[in-house]
Protein backbone atom coordinates (compact mmCIF):
# COMPACT_ATOMS: atom_id res chain seq x y z
CA UNK A 1 0.00 0.00 0.00
CA UNK A 2 1.41 3.40 -0.71
CA UNK A 3 1.10 5.24 1.65
CA UNK A 4 3.61 7.56 3.44
CA UNK A 5 3.07 8.49 7.29
CA UNK A 6 3.24 11.73 8.78
CA UNK A 7 2.61 13.07 12.13
CA UNK A 8 -1.20 13.66 11.44
CA UNK A 9 -2.91 16.87 12.63
CA UNK A 10 -4.42 17.70 15.31
CA UNK A 11 -7.48 19.51 13.92
CA UNK A 12 -10.50 17.10 13.37
CA UNK A 13 -12.29 17.83 9.96
CA UNK A 14 -14.76 15.86 8.59
CA UNK A 15 -13.71 13.29 6.33
CA UNK A 16 -17.37 11.48 6.11
CA UNK A 17 -17.49 10.39 2.06
CA UNK A 18 -20.79 12.32 1.98
CA UNK A 19 -19.05 15.37 2.15
CA UNK A 20 -17.17 14.90 -1.15
CA UNK A 21 -18.80 16.07 -4.68
CA UNK A 22 -20.56 13.65 -6.55
CA UNK A 23 -19.31 13.07 -9.84
CA UNK A 24 -21.27 11.57 -12.26
CA UNK A 25 -22.36 14.29 -13.78
CA UNK A 26 -18.20 14.41 -15.09
CA UNK A 27 -18.11 14.85 -19.19
CA UNK A 28 -21.71 15.59 -19.63
CA UNK A 29 -20.89 19.81 -19.30
CA UNK A 30 -20.71 21.63 -22.22
CA UNK A 31 -17.46 22.75 -23.15
CA UNK A 32 -16.50 25.81 -22.24
CA UNK A 33 -13.06 26.99 -21.50
CA UNK A 34 -11.09 24.80 -24.14
CA UNK A 35 -12.17 26.23 -27.35
CA UNK A 36 -13.18 29.25 -26.98
CA UNK A 37 -10.83 31.12 -29.91
CA UNK A 38 -12.39 27.86 -31.99
CA UNK A 39 -16.19 28.23 -31.23
CA UNK A 40 -15.75 32.23 -31.58
CA UNK A 41 -14.39 31.60 -35.48
CA UNK A 42 -16.96 29.01 -35.93
CA UNK A 43 -19.28 31.74 -35.19
CA UNK A 44 -17.46 34.38 -37.09
CA UNK A 45 -17.43 31.86 -40.24
CA UNK A 46 -21.48 31.27 -40.06
CA UNK A 47 -21.89 35.39 -40.35
CA UNK A 48 -19.68 35.80 -42.61
CA UNK A 49 -21.21 33.22 -44.91
CA UNK A 50 -24.56 34.45 -44.47
CA UNK A 51 -23.31 38.26 -45.31
CA UNK A 52 -22.23 36.56 -48.36
CA UNK A 53 -25.22 35.37 -49.31
CA UNK A 54 -26.90 38.52 -48.48
CA UNK A 55 -24.34 40.06 -51.09
CA UNK A 56 -25.52 37.73 -53.92
CA UNK A 57 -29.22 38.00 -52.91
CA UNK A 58 -28.92 42.24 -53.28
CA UNK A 59 -27.16 41.89 -56.23
CA UNK A 60 -29.91 39.99 -57.98
CA UNK A 61 -32.94 41.86 -56.30
CA UNK A 62 -31.05 44.70 -58.27
CA UNK A 63 -30.86 43.27 -61.39
CA UNK A 64 -34.61 42.12 -61.45
CA UNK A 65 -35.78 45.46 -60.27
CA UNK A 66 -33.71 47.43 -62.65
CA UNK A 67 -34.71 45.19 -65.73
CA UNK A 68 -31.42 45.57 -67.18
CA UNK A 69 -30.65 44.56 -70.92
CA UNK A 70 -27.47 46.17 -72.03
CA UNK A 71 -24.27 44.28 -72.31
CA UNK A 72 -23.27 45.19 -69.09
CA UNK A 73 -25.71 42.73 -68.14
CA UNK A 74 -24.18 39.82 -69.10
CA UNK A 75 -20.76 41.04 -66.56
CA UNK A 76 -22.76 41.23 -63.86
CA UNK A 77 -24.16 37.53 -64.01
CA UNK A 78 -20.57 36.60 -64.84
CA UNK A 79 -19.46 38.34 -61.85
CA UNK A 80 -22.50 36.71 -59.73
CA UNK A 81 -21.63 32.92 -60.80
CA UNK A 82 -17.66 33.32 -60.28
CA UNK A 83 -17.97 34.66 -57.18
CA UNK A 84 -21.18 32.34 -55.62
CA UNK A 85 -18.65 29.72 -56.84
CA UNK A 86 -15.93 30.65 -54.77
CA UNK A 87 -18.04 31.16 -51.66
CA UNK A 88 -19.03 27.29 -52.48
CA UNK A 89 -15.86 25.76 -52.87
CA UNK A 90 -14.01 27.42 -50.59
CA UNK A 91 -16.69 26.90 -47.78
CA UNK A 92 -18.17 23.81 -48.52
CA UNK A 93 -16.10 21.79 -50.32
CA UNK A 94 -13.49 22.53 -47.43
CA UNK A 95 -10.42 24.04 -49.76
CA UNK A 96 -9.73 25.90 -46.63
CA UNK A 97 -10.47 23.24 -43.88
CA UNK A 98 -9.55 24.94 -40.35
CA UNK A 99 -11.15 28.06 -39.47
CA UNK A 100 -8.50 30.78 -38.98
CA UNK A 101 -8.85 34.69 -39.28
CA UNK A 102 -7.01 34.55 -42.59
CA UNK A 103 -9.59 32.47 -44.06
CA UNK A 104 -12.40 35.28 -42.92
CA UNK A 105 -9.45 37.79 -44.06
CA UNK A 106 -9.28 36.46 -47.49
CA UNK A 107 -13.40 35.74 -47.92
CA UNK A 108 -13.53 39.46 -47.33
CA UNK A 109 -11.12 40.39 -50.23
CA UNK A 110 -12.93 38.39 -52.46
CA UNK A 111 -15.96 40.21 -51.47
CA UNK A 112 -14.25 43.34 -51.94
CA UNK A 113 -13.17 42.29 -55.36
CA UNK A 114 -16.76 41.61 -56.38
CA UNK A 115 -18.00 44.31 -55.54
CA UNK A 116 -15.93 46.45 -57.06
CA UNK A 117 -16.60 44.74 -60.46
CA UNK A 118 -20.46 45.31 -59.88
CA UNK A 119 -20.01 49.06 -59.02
CA UNK A 120 -17.63 49.06 -62.18
CA UNK A 121 -20.63 47.47 -64.76
CA UNK A 122 -23.71 49.39 -62.71
CA UNK A 123 -22.41 53.29 -62.95
CA UNK A 124 -19.22 53.26 -61.55
CA UNK A 125 -19.24 56.25 -58.31
CA UNK A 126 -22.48 57.10 -59.23
CA UNK A 127 -23.88 52.80 -58.70
CA UNK A 128 -26.74 52.72 -56.23
CA UNK A 129 -24.77 49.44 -54.72
CA UNK A 130 -21.46 51.67 -53.99
CA UNK A 131 -22.82 51.53 -50.15
CA UNK A 132 -22.53 47.07 -50.62
CA UNK A 133 -18.60 48.06 -49.45
CA UNK A 134 -20.30 48.87 -46.09
CA UNK A 135 -21.38 45.06 -45.62
CA UNK A 136 -17.11 44.17 -46.03
CA UNK A 137 -16.26 46.90 -43.32
CA UNK A 138 -18.58 45.90 -40.69
CA UNK A 139 -17.66 42.07 -41.49
CA UNK A 140 -13.80 43.18 -41.21
CA UNK A 141 -14.33 45.25 -38.23
CA UNK A 142 -16.33 42.46 -36.07
CA UNK A 143 -14.18 39.81 -36.77
CA UNK A 144 -10.57 41.25 -38.19
CA UNK A 145 -10.04 43.80 -35.61
CA UNK A 146 -8.72 47.48 -36.64
CA UNK A 147 -5.32 46.41 -38.42
CA UNK A 148 -6.96 44.38 -41.24
CA UNK A 149 -10.15 46.92 -41.15
CA UNK A 150 -7.83 50.43 -41.89
CA UNK A 151 -5.75 47.58 -44.54
CA UNK A 152 -9.48 46.95 -46.60
CA UNK A 153 -10.65 50.35 -45.84
CA UNK A 154 -7.34 51.40 -48.16
CA UNK A 155 -7.86 48.54 -50.72
CA UNK A 156 -11.73 50.39 -51.00
CA UNK A 157 -10.16 53.59 -51.69
CA UNK A 158 -7.74 52.24 -54.30
CA UNK A 159 -10.64 50.47 -55.91
CA UNK A 160 -12.66 53.93 -55.38
CA UNK A 161 -10.08 55.62 -56.99
CA UNK A 162 -9.25 52.75 -59.74
CA UNK A 163 -13.68 53.17 -60.48
CA UNK A 164 -13.90 56.67 -60.39
CA UNK A 165 -10.32 57.02 -62.80
CA UNK A 166 -11.72 54.93 -65.52
CA UNK A 167 -14.62 57.53 -65.97
CA UNK A 168 -12.45 60.55 -65.91
CA UNK A 169 -9.82 62.37 -68.51
CA UNK A 170 -8.37 64.31 -64.88
CA UNK A 171 -5.30 62.90 -63.49
CA UNK A 172 -4.91 60.20 -61.46
CA UNK A 173 -5.69 61.22 -58.09
CA UNK A 174 -8.97 63.64 -60.20
CA UNK A 175 -8.86 66.69 -58.20
CA UNK A 176 -11.81 67.93 -59.66
CA UNK A 177 -13.48 65.00 -58.13
CA UNK A 178 -11.59 64.62 -54.55
CA UNK A 179 -14.55 66.04 -52.72
CA UNK A 180 -16.91 63.21 -53.93
CA UNK A 181 -14.10 60.99 -53.20
CA UNK A 182 -13.90 61.88 -49.86
CA UNK A 183 -17.70 62.02 -49.39
CA UNK A 184 -18.10 58.60 -50.63
CA UNK A 185 -15.50 57.22 -47.85
CA UNK A 186 -16.39 59.11 -45.21
CA UNK A 187 -19.56 57.66 -43.99
CA UNK A 188 -17.31 54.00 -44.40
CA UNK A 189 -14.61 55.37 -42.18
CA UNK A 190 -16.71 56.45 -39.52
CA UNK A 191 -18.77 53.38 -39.89
CA UNK A 192 -15.52 51.27 -39.55
CA UNK A 193 -14.09 53.39 -36.88
CA UNK A 194 -17.37 52.89 -34.94
CA UNK A 195 -17.35 49.03 -35.33
CA UNK A 196 -14.42 47.89 -34.83
CA UNK A 197 -14.67 50.10 -31.20
CA UNK A 198 -17.95 48.44 -30.39
CA UNK A 199 -16.53 44.99 -31.21
CA UNK A 200 -13.36 45.20 -28.74
CA UNK A 201 -15.62 46.25 -26.10
CA UNK A 202 -17.68 44.07 -26.28
CA UNK A 203 -14.91 41.30 -26.64
CA UNK A 204 -13.08 43.43 -23.32
CA UNK A 205 -16.38 42.28 -21.93
CA UNK A 206 -16.97 38.92 -22.93
CA UNK A 207 -13.17 38.49 -21.80
CA UNK A 208 -13.85 38.95 -18.50
CA UNK A 209 -17.45 37.09 -18.23
CA UNK A 210 -15.08 33.96 -19.74
CA UNK A 211 -12.57 34.25 -17.16
CA UNK A 212 -14.84 34.69 -14.56
CA UNK A 213 -16.99 31.73 -15.18
CA UNK A 214 -14.22 29.17 -15.31
CA UNK A 215 -12.07 30.59 -12.55
CA UNK A 216 -12.30 30.31 -8.88
CA UNK A 217 -12.61 33.61 -7.29
CA UNK A 218 -10.92 33.63 -4.06
CA UNK A 219 -7.91 31.24 -5.24
CA UNK A 220 -7.87 32.20 -9.19
CA UNK A 221 -7.19 28.89 -10.86
CA UNK A 222 -9.87 27.03 -12.56
CA UNK A 223 -13.57 26.23 -11.54
CA UNK A 224 -15.86 22.84 -11.29
CA UNK A 225 -17.33 24.15 -14.58
CA UNK A 226 -13.82 24.83 -16.49
CA UNK A 227 -11.95 21.64 -15.20
CA UNK A 228 -15.02 19.21 -15.96
CA UNK A 229 -15.02 20.42 -19.70
CA UNK A 230 -10.94 19.95 -19.69
CA UNK A 231 -10.95 16.91 -18.21
CA UNK A 232 -14.02 15.81 -20.39
CA UNK A 233 -11.98 16.08 -23.52
CA UNK A 234 -8.96 14.89 -22.18
CA UNK A 235 -10.43 11.85 -21.23
CA UNK A 236 -12.01 11.97 -25.04
CA UNK A 237 -8.31 12.41 -26.42
CA UNK A 238 -6.68 9.91 -23.76
CA UNK A 239 -9.39 7.29 -25.33
CA UNK A 240 -8.90 7.92 -29.41
CA UNK A 241 -4.57 8.14 -29.14
CA UNK A 242 -4.69 5.30 -26.63
CA UNK A 243 -2.98 7.81 -23.70
CA UNK A 244 -2.82 7.61 -19.87
CA UNK A 245 -3.98 9.90 -17.56
CA UNK A 246 -4.26 9.98 -13.74
CA UNK A 247 -6.41 12.23 -10.91
CA UNK A 248 -5.50 13.79 -7.96
CA UNK A 249 -8.19 14.68 -5.21
CA UNK A 250 -6.45 16.85 -2.46
CA UNK A 251 -8.33 17.77 0.91
CA UNK A 252 -7.21 20.44 3.47
CA UNK A 253 -6.99 18.72 6.93
CA UNK A 254 -7.54 21.69 8.82
CA UNK A 255 -9.35 24.21 7.21
CA UNK A 256 -11.76 23.77 9.48
CA UNK A 257 -10.11 24.33 12.07
CA UNK A 258 -8.19 27.30 11.02
CA UNK A 259 -11.59 29.10 10.17
CA UNK A 260 -13.08 28.33 13.68
CA UNK A 261 -9.50 29.20 15.72
CA UNK A 262 -8.43 32.61 13.60
CA UNK A 263 -11.14 33.35 11.22
CA UNK A 264 -12.14 32.75 8.11
CA UNK A 265 -9.19 35.45 6.66
CA UNK A 266 -6.92 32.98 7.61
CA UNK A 267 -9.07 29.91 6.20
CA UNK A 268 -8.45 31.75 2.77
CA UNK A 269 -5.24 32.24 3.67
CA UNK A 270 -4.36 28.64 4.02
CA UNK A 271 -6.59 28.07 0.91
CA UNK A 272 -4.33 29.96 -0.85
CA UNK A 273 -0.92 29.09 0.35
CA UNK A 274 -2.16 25.56 -0.86
CA UNK A 275 -2.59 26.87 -4.59
CA UNK A 276 0.67 28.13 -4.69
CA UNK A 277 2.28 24.82 -2.75
CA UNK A 278 0.28 22.64 -5.41
CA UNK A 279 1.06 24.76 -8.31
CA UNK A 280 4.94 24.64 -7.77
CA UNK A 281 4.53 21.26 -8.39
CA UNK A 282 2.88 20.77 -11.52
CA UNK A 283 3.67 21.04 -15.19
CA UNK A 284 2.10 23.59 -17.64
CA UNK A 285 0.39 20.97 -19.45
CA UNK A 286 -1.18 19.76 -16.04
CA UNK A 287 -4.96 21.20 -14.94
CA UNK A 288 -5.49 22.43 -11.77
CA UNK A 289 -9.08 23.31 -10.27
CA UNK A 290 -10.84 24.12 -7.02
CA UNK A 291 -13.90 21.40 -6.52
CA UNK A 292 -15.02 22.78 -3.35
CA UNK A 293 -14.69 24.44 -0.07
CA UNK A 294 -10.90 22.55 0.84
CA UNK A 295 -10.86 20.28 -2.08
CA UNK A 296 -8.82 20.66 -5.36
CA UNK A 297 -8.53 18.27 -8.05
CA UNK A 298 -5.71 18.05 -10.74
CA UNK A 299 -5.47 15.82 -13.52
CA UNK A 300 -2.06 14.90 -14.88
CA UNK A 301 -2.24 13.99 -18.92
CA UNK A 302 -0.26 11.11 -20.00
CA UNK A 303 0.88 10.11 -16.29
CA UNK A 304 0.87 7.18 -14.42
CA UNK A 305 0.00 6.46 -11.49
CA UNK A 306 3.85 5.78 -9.93
CA UNK A 307 3.99 9.42 -11.62
CA UNK A 308 1.20 10.41 -9.86
CA UNK A 309 2.13 9.19 -6.53
CA UNK A 310 5.24 11.02 -6.67
CA UNK A 311 3.56 14.19 -7.74
CA UNK A 312 0.85 13.77 -4.93
CA UNK A 313 4.20 13.18 -2.81
CA UNK A 314 5.58 16.24 -3.48
CA UNK A 315 2.69 18.50 -2.88
CA UNK A 316 1.91 16.97 0.47
CA UNK A 317 5.47 16.94 1.68
CA UNK A 318 5.74 21.24 0.45
CA UNK A 319 2.73 22.10 2.14
CA UNK A 320 3.64 19.99 5.49
CA UNK A 321 6.70 22.37 5.48
CA UNK A 322 4.89 25.78 4.40
CA UNK A 323 2.98 26.33 7.88
CA UNK A 324 0.32 29.05 7.87
CA UNK A 325 1.10 32.39 9.62
CA UNK A 326 -2.09 33.10 11.61
CA UNK A 327 -2.20 35.99 13.92
CA UNK A 328 1.55 35.66 14.82
CA UNK A 329 1.44 32.17 15.44
CA UNK A 330 2.90 28.90 13.06
CA UNK A 331 -0.12 27.04 12.05
CA UNK A 332 1.15 23.50 10.90
CA UNK A 333 -1.27 23.04 8.01
CA UNK A 334 -1.13 19.22 6.12
CA UNK A 335 -3.56 17.62 3.18
CA UNK A 336 -4.87 13.93 2.70
CA UNK A 337 -4.66 13.00 -1.43
CA UNK A 338 -6.40 10.22 -3.50
CA UNK A 339 -4.92 9.40 -6.85
CA UNK A 340 -6.90 7.37 -10.01
CA UNK A 341 -5.43 6.63 -13.08
CA UNK A 342 -7.22 5.83 -16.77
CA UNK A 343 -7.47 2.99 -18.09
CA UNK A 344 -6.28 1.30 -15.02
CA UNK A 345 -8.78 2.36 -12.19
CA UNK A 346 -11.75 2.58 -14.97
CA UNK A 347 -12.70 3.11 -18.64
CA UNK A 348 -15.15 6.13 -17.76
CA UNK A 349 -13.75 9.72 -16.32
CA UNK A 350 -16.73 9.54 -13.69
CA UNK A 351 -15.61 6.64 -12.60
CA UNK A 352 -11.85 7.29 -12.01
CA UNK A 353 -13.05 10.50 -10.53
CA UNK A 354 -15.54 8.41 -8.24
CA UNK A 355 -11.77 6.28 -7.53
CA UNK A 356 -9.45 9.16 -6.78
CA UNK A 357 -12.13 10.37 -4.12
CA UNK A 358 -12.55 6.91 -2.35
CA UNK A 359 -8.48 6.91 -2.54
CA UNK A 360 -8.80 10.00 -0.51
CA UNK A 361 -11.22 9.19 1.99
CA UNK A 362 -8.80 6.26 2.63
CA UNK A 363 -6.41 9.13 3.27
CA UNK A 364 -8.32 10.67 5.53
CA UNK A 365 -9.37 7.45 7.66
CA UNK A 366 -6.32 6.57 7.80
CA UNK A 367 -5.29 9.51 10.17
CA UNK A 368 -4.55 12.18 7.13
CA UNK A 369 -1.38 13.78 5.64
CA UNK A 370 -0.81 10.91 3.24
CA UNK A 371 -1.66 9.89 -0.20
CA UNK A 372 -2.84 6.49 -1.12
CA UNK A 373 -3.52 5.38 -4.95
CA UNK A 374 -6.77 3.40 -6.06
CA UNK A 375 -6.36 0.16 -6.25
CA UNK A 376 -4.21 -0.60 -3.64
CA UNK A 377 -4.79 -3.13 -1.21
CA UNK A 378 -6.23 -1.01 1.49
CA UNK A 379 -7.96 1.75 -0.41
Amino acid sequence: MRYHAAPASSADGKAAKGDHLNYEFMGKAQVTAPGFEAEELRGFSRTVAEIEWLLVILVMLYQVVQGRTDESNAQIYFGLIVYSGFVISFRYFNIYRTESRWKLAIETWVMIVFITWIIYNTGRLDSPLTNLYLLTIITSALTLGKLVTLLEMALIAACYIFVGYSTTNDSLFWVTNAGNFMTLLAPMLLVAYITTMLSADIRTALTRIKIISETDELTGIYNVRAFTSLADRAHKQSIRYGHVYSIIMIDSDNLKAVNDTYGHEAGNRLLKLTVTCVQQGLRETDVFARYGGDEFVVLLPQTKADGAFEVAERIRKSIAGMPLDAHGKDVATTVSIGVASYPVNGAELAVIMNRADQALYSSKKHGRNRCSVSGDPET
